[in-house]
């Protein structure tokens, strides 16, 4: 009997998990495979499962008989070697980023969905995210350390595998070194890249894997989740999960007390969006970014994005029952009564490419401005007054609304 791929720990991603096991069972493996799909929803998790299954590692998948290694991860397996993107400026010695690689990664052999990565998570000994910063493979990088992986010879088990995690922050000069091995692959050598925007790779490289592409998490995944795997309660698991938008990894950094105590604010911003209270909003905003890590602040975002799809569902259907945050009913009625011509399905668009910019490490006071003035004309069911093509025009556009 053919053991269930990563029955251990994976989350959801059914469609993913059939695709990989029709692979698994051909007996014939690729060379590349690409595991694309949104932030949090699991790409490094299933890149590892599949690395531990093809060199015949039992953890992350039960493989009862099929066991051919005696290692108890792809941490200590001498053929399989992931790697994480660099920040851009790198003052430490080699042999304290080689610590430092050695800590993160760890981590991840505790839990294949924990955060790791410089952008996010710049310090590991602290959970605030303030000092955000990018990170990449440059071309040194990649030929010091990258590519010498290429050349071994597996030892122990049947492949080298070697990893590499958002291989889409490849400067071009790396990524063109890189496509050359793509196209001319050593032998025994598979490699798993990692992606959260395929629009952002050469079309070459895309070309040359075979990809598997990963769902946003449904809310059920995720409530599972957090119960089985992180011992939250079954109340406060679907309350996150409900927020998580969903992103899975992330989530679990959540500060629940602040997620649930952002409504009020986040209510206070709707009011204050729509009368532009520029005096109140900018303290707002400065409040958020001072005391809010990016986990927290994408958390808010979602927090923002559920509360505006209960706008929209209580104004479209009148049904209590459908709305997530009931005990802000009274406040739901009063905007739907209010504001008849709301466009909040825009808002929600809005909501959802703030989330991007965020991501991209755009300054959280800016991107939040910028919402508020958008937010202040929708919620009137008029166009912003910036379009969307010159959006980086908001900040010196102060133009009075005309009701």
């Amino acid at each position: 009997m053919k053991p269930e791929f990563g029955n251990r720990r994976l989350v959801g991603q059914q469609n993913a998990r059939l695709q990989i096991e029709r692979i698994l069972q051909s007996g014939r493996a690729s060379h590349a495979y690409l595991f694309s799909g949104p932030a949090g929803v699991g790409k490094s998790a299933f890149a590892l499962a599949f690395a531990e299954y093809l060199n015949g590692i039992n953890n992350l998948t039960d493989l009862g008989e099929q066991t051919t290694s005696r290692k108890s991860s792809w941490f200590n397996h001498p053929d399989i070697h992931l790697f994480i993107p660099l920040p851009t400026t790198v003052t430490k010695s080699a042999s304290m980023i080689s610590e430092e690689m050695k800590n993160r990664l760890g981590l991840l052999e505790k839990d294949p969905y924990d955060i790791v990565d410089f952008k996010l998570r710049p310090v590991l000994d602290s959970d605030s995210s303030s000092m955000n910063k990018q990170a990449f493979y440059p071309i040194r990088f990649f030929h010091e350390e990258i590519r010498p992986k290429f050349n071994l010879k597996p030892n122990e088990g049947r492949y080298t595998i070697v990893i590499i995690t958002e291989i889409e922050t490849m400067r071009p000069e790396a990524a063109n070194a890189f496509l050359k091995l793509l196209e001319e692959p050593p032998e025994n050598v598979i490699f798993l890249l990692t992606t959260s925007n395929t629009e952002h790779l050469l079309p070459t490289i895309i070309s040359r894997c075979q990809h598997i592409r990963l769902s946003p998490l449904a809310e059920d995944e995720i409530n599972q989740a957090l119960v089985n795997y992180d011992g939250y309660s079954k109340s406060d698991a679907r309350y996150l999960a409900r927020v998580a938008g969903g992103n899975y990894a992330l989530t679990r950094f959540y500060d629940l007390k602040t997620v649930r105590e952002s409504r009020s604010e986040i209510i206070g911003f709707l009011r204050m969006a729509y009368t532009q209270d520029a005096g109140a909003l900018v303290k707002l905003i400065q409040n958020w970014q001072s005391k809010l890590n990016i986990e927290n602040q994408i958390a808010l975002c979602n927090t923002l994005e559920m509360m505006l799809r209960d706008l929209m569902v209580y104004r479209e259907t009148g049904e209590e029952s459908l709305v997530t945050n009931i005990d802000q009913l009274p406040v739901i009625r009063k905007f739907c009564e209010s504001l008849q011509e709301a466009r909040i399905d825009d808002m929600i668009d809005e909501v959802q490419k703030l989330k991007s910019f965020l991501y991209q490490n755009v300054q959280f006071k800016y991107v939040f401005t910028s919402l508020a003035f958008r937010f202040g004309y929708l919620m009137r069911g008029h166009d912003p007054v910036i379009p969307e093509k010159d959006s980086w025009k908001h900040l010196p556009a102060l133009i009075p609304f005309e009701d």
